[in-house]
């Protein structure tokens, strides 16, 4: 089988978790521990094996024809596994083609900026691939959540009311489309984890010192907010996916299928695309045979 159909074959799995029109949107209607179409842990990693090959060389040949970035944004609860996707699916990329980038609490000098402002900085430049772990959409669920952090970044009092959601909805949504058109391609990630399953991962952080670090006791505070969380990553995807930047709701409970569902996406998203490695022109090949008539003609 072909590498292209072979590839068509595995994105197909993520068809289903994508989000282009967020309005008739329901969290609920996701299924946290879904593996749908795939036999088992060992066939996900044999798929996943594949589709790292072919995202293999469509980076390549993204990095060389250098007329595409792609923008990759991952959200998630806690202990959903964003490290953890970040270095399974994009293990055998080029580093020198790909940028990541996380973004915790916002420093003061962030503060003293526009909330896209530190993201902005940051955009992959053409040919390259940039990973946010979060993003400026913690604007829309932290805070939304807590929405006495918005203090913090001292707006005016007229720009911090009940309309402040919505406009940063209208925001997010006007951001993407100029970059859209600025030929940087966006696919969004919300990992869709059950709060039985973090429990569980946040007790095997505990007991395996290797993975304390990883853990904080604000971690425990949050899960009081579950609810609140769940709306506001609802309301999130209803309110930003669109046709060029949706969303993929991809089932986080079980890490193996999450990789494949991603990787799946991320292959599907640049075939889509139609890389090649750039073909020379007149010029080129002229100045290349006279490269290798030189290289012919000296000595070892």
């Amino acid at each position: 089988m072909g590498k292209r159909k072979r590839a068509r074959q595995i994105a197909r799995l993520a068809d289903r978790y994508c989000v282009r029109k967020g309005k008739k949107f329901r969290l609920e209607d996701i299924d946290p521990a879904d593996t749908s179409g795939v036999k088992s842990q060992a066939h996900a990693l044999k798929l996943l094996e594949q589709s790292t090959e072919v995202l293999r060389d469509r980076q390549e040949k993204l990095y060389a024809q250098d007329r595409w970035a792609l923008l990759l944004i991952f959200q998630g609860m806690d202990a959903a596994g964003k490290d953890s996707v970040i270095k399974h699916v994009m293990s055998g990329v080029n580093p020198q083609g790909c940028d990541v980038h996380s973004f915790k609490a916002p420093s003061s000098e962030d503060l003293n900026h526009d909330y896209l402002w530190r993201t902005d900085k940051v955009v992959p430049e053409r040919g390259r691939i940039g990973i946010f772990n979060r993003s400026y959409y913690e604007e829309v669920l932290i805070l939304r959540v807590h929405p006495n952090l918005l203090t913090a970044e001292r707006l005016p009092r007229h720009l911090a009311g009940k309309d402040v959601w919505d406009e940063r909805y209208d925001d997010v949504r006007a951001h993407e489309r100029y970059l859209t058109r600025n030929g940087i391609v966006i696919r969004k990630f919300f990992l869709h984890l059950s709060k039985a399953e973090q429990r569980r991962r946040f007790l095997a952080r505990l007991e395996d010192p290797t993975k304390n670090w990883k853990f904080s006791i604000n971690d425990i505070s949050e899960r009081k907010f579950w609810p609140d969380y769940q709306h506001a990553y609802e309301a999130m995807v209803r309110h930003t996916a669109t046709k060029h930047a949706p969303w993929y709701v991809v089932p986080a409970d079980h890490k193996w299928y999450t990789h494949l569902i991603v990787a799946a996406a991320i292959v599907d998203t640049l075939d889509e695309l139609d890389l090649a490695f750039p073909e020379a022109d007149k010029a080129k090949r002229k100045e290349l045979e006279k490269i290798r008539t030189a290289l012919l003609a000296s000595p070892d």
